[in-house]
């Protein structure tokens, strides 16, 4: 419950905050923060290759008296591809900043905010795993606190808002995370340890395009609206994304503090036992993006202004995505706890793949509000 709450509250920071920016920043200046942060949820993959996912959980019960020895392994491989990036990216940084529209410093400042993060989420999934949830808490609400007022203070004393906003958010990100990070190395010792490296690059690595397709499924709508109509436009989407996203960090809480309590009836032959529970959940999260849709026009208004009215007619069909996002991760549990990924990597890569087509097809022809459905599609 403490972990559920703490991360609820944490995502309900950033989204109390959301009228606050929406009101100082024009739409292209939000703009510059959302394509920043979509290209940050693409190469987290890269860089990271999503080691505190998808196999941490089964690491921390497989390796259950070598779980610091685990994450300093699993921080060294993202130190490993960190540096790969920055050897491809450096010498190139011209092309690569014409892609992603973005200077050098922020990719830098975007790298370095990843490696900071993951060091944060090892240590958060080692705590739930230990049941050590105050300072747990403790660190969750410095960070969420110190980031938005940091961002804040610099958005209204400059011109270039979008990049403060950026820098007032990542900056705190990095300090913390990167004490983490380093507190993980150290506690750990060994950066390299055969087992480990070859237990989370064999599991992962095979997951690497089904992370990517779920990214760009969810971030190419933005990308690809930028790309036809405009930042401002992108601003609107993204607006009206975050709205109707607005109970995946609920969603995500809520899966992060069951799936150790799963695995764990999983592994003392109890599995039956998660089946009140899995169907508790996943009816009360029905019924509350139900009324994430009922209540669309209002939320748009009070948390973007009027400058936002065309998000409203994209809320709901992205709002039942997320329901039937939230119903395919009660599966990809229990595939991930049996190493099973054959069929959820398939399934991905179609997705994605049809929702790029779909908005390509839908985009330029009818308007930037068809991404909302070629999402639910």
């Amino acid at each position: 419950m403490a972990y559920a709450i703490c991360s609820i509250l944490q995502n309900c920071l950033g989204f109390i905050t959301l009228p606050i920016f929406t009101r100082i920043m024009t739409t292209e200046q939000f703009g510059q923060f959302t394509i920043y942060s979509s290209w940050s949820a693409i190469l987290v993959i890269f860089i990271t290759l999503n080691l505190p996912y998808g196999s941490f959980s089964t690491a921390m019960v497989k390796f259950e008296d070598k779980r610091d020895e685990y994450i300093a392994s699993a921080e060294a491989i993202c130190l490993s591809f960190a540096a790969l990036f920055f050897a491809i990216y450096l010498p190139f940084r011209k092309y690569w900043n014409n892609l992603f529209e973005l200077p050098t410093l922020f990719i830098i400042i975007m790298v370095f905010e990843l490696l900071a993060n993951a060091g944060i989420m090892f240590w958060n999934g080692k705590q739930r795993f230990e049941y050590k949830y105050k300072a747990f808490i403790v660190v969750t609400l410095f960070n969420s606190l110190l980031a938005p007022i940091l961002a804040y203070v610099l958005v209204t004393n400059t011109e270039d808002k979008g990049y403060a906003r950026i820098i007032g958010y990542s900056s705190v990100t990095i300090v913390v995370g990167g004490i983490i990070f380093l507190g993980n190395l150290v506690k750990g010792k060994k950066l390299f340890n055969k087992e480990f490296w070859k237990y989370a690059l064999g599991f992962n690595l095979p997951l690497v395009c089904y992370y990517l397709s779920q990214v760009i499924f969810n971030q190419s709508d933005r990308i690809m609206i930028d790309h036809y109509y405009g930042k401002s436009e992108a601003a609107i989407y993204g607006v009206a994304y975050t709205l109707a996203m607005i109970l995946t960090f609920v969603l995500n809480a809520i899966n992060n503090s069951y799936v150790p309590w799963f695995y764990g009836k999983i592994k003392e032959g109890k599995k039956e036992e998660n089946k009140s529970i899995s169907c508790m959940i996943s009816i009360l999260m029905a019924f509350l993006l139900s009324g994430v849709i009922w209540l669309a026009p209002e939320i748009v208004l009070l948390m973007g202004g009027k400058q936002y009215a065309q998000a409203i007619w994209i809320v709901p069909p992205v709002a039942v995505s997320v329901l039937l996002l939230f119903y395919s991760q009660l599966f990809i549990n229990v595939e991930f706890y049996f190493e099973k990924k054959g069929h959820l990597v398939g399934a991905s890569i179609f997705s994605a793949i049809l929702n790029i087509v779909l908005n390509a097809i839908f985009i330029p022809t009818v308007g930037y509000v068809a991404a909302g459905y070629t999402t639910l599609v």
